[in-house]
């Protein structure tokens, strides 16, 4: 752990579940977090086996932090015995702990929180361009990125929501979300079972579901996408893509200039190091201020079933196998 001395300003409660196979785009997210983060920070890192806790420990530790951010690693058994009391009575959320690693984003930062504290909950794929503060975490209620279009599946989760009558959240992205330690865990354990308890597949797009369902339930909405900016792989990039054209080169028509964070979802994540390291990057600058949450909008059956449409037309007229997901 990070002991150096902090400032008096109030303390930003962060948590990131990863593994060390992470680490090759994970340090650019921990170096330029360290580096732009206006605020002291306290990060708790959560991972598997022990190998894997010693590994992100030593990247930690190779990583420069001028301003004595506080940061520590948790292996999965550490929490697991967390788990025994924190989560009793809950079998289902005991269960969803051992599915998918990225689903103990949602189970591990409730079981490490105090009371009311808040939780702001990253990715690993996340890169800090500029200096910043994060956005103040509400009282009550969920904040999550905003990204068109819905990344909500697999179907048969999502069907199993609106057949349980849960209410889902559109334009979710999981990149970063702000939260305070006051869910209803009860609630949350039956969403769980409703959702498919032990048998829910193990796909990461899990997590997002149960997000949507979570933030619809407990309020909130959307950072400003403005500041927290998503990748989005748009029909443009894949022709691009397809034609050859580098990766890291489609990331500078990102306005990483004026933004607070980027979220690199899928392939992108590679590309930030290699921009950076070829010294493409703009300077960092101060991005003040915080603007306005998004406020949410349903996703109803009636829009998912639309969705839904379009997306078997584009599977019968072959458009996946020539462009990818």
């Amino acid at each position: 752990m990070n002991a150096t001395p902090m400032s008096s300003a109030t303390v930003r409660h962060l948590y990131c579940v990863l593994g060390s196979g992470s680490l090759p785009y994970a340090r650019l997210a921990f170096r330029s977090l360290f580096a732009n983060a206006a605020e002291p920070l306290q990060l708790r890192l959560i991972t598997d086996g022990e190998a894997d806790r010693a590994a992100i420990e030593a990247a930690l530790q190779a990583t420069p932090n001028p301003a004595g951010h506080r940061w520590s690693v948790h292996a999965q058994a550490e929490i697991d015995d967390l788990a025994a009391s924190g989560f009793a009575g809950l079998p289902h959320l005991q269960a969803f702990r051992f599915g998918h690693p990225c689903w103990r984003k949602i189970t591990d930062p409730l079981l490490m929180a105090e009371p009311g504290q808040e939780m702001v909950i990253l990715d690993p794929d996340l890169y800090f361009p500029n200096r910043f503060s994060f956005e103040p975490t509400p009282d009550r209620g969920i904040l999550l990125m905003w990204q068109p279009p819905s990344c909500l599946l697999p179907d048969e989760v999502v069907r199993a929501a609106y057949a349980a009558g849960v209410k889902l959240a559109h334009h979710v992205d999981i990149g970063v979300a702000h939260a305070r330690r006051n869910i209803d865990l009860a609630w949350l354990d039956w969403l769980v079972g409703r959702l498919g308890g032990r048998e829910l597949p193990r796909m990461m797009h899990v997590e997002a579901i149960v997000w949507a369902a979570l933030v619809m339930r407990e309020g909130g909405g959307h950072l400003p996408p403005q500041h927290w900016h998503c990748w989005r792989n748009t029909q443009w990039k894949r022709v691009l893509l397809k034609l050859g054209v580098a990766g890291h080169t489609l990331l500078r028509a990102d306005p990483f200039d004026r933004i607070k964070c980027f979220h690199g979802g899928g392939a992108a994540k590679w590309w930030v190091p290699t921009l950076v390291d070829l010294g493409r990057m703009p300077a960092p600058r101060d991005v003040a201020g915080h603007l306005p949450a998004v406020p949410l909008e349903e996703l109803t059956p009636a829009l998912y079933d639309g969705t839904q449409r379009l997306k078997r037309i584009a599977r019968r007229l072959g458009y996946y196998r020539l462009m990818g997901r």
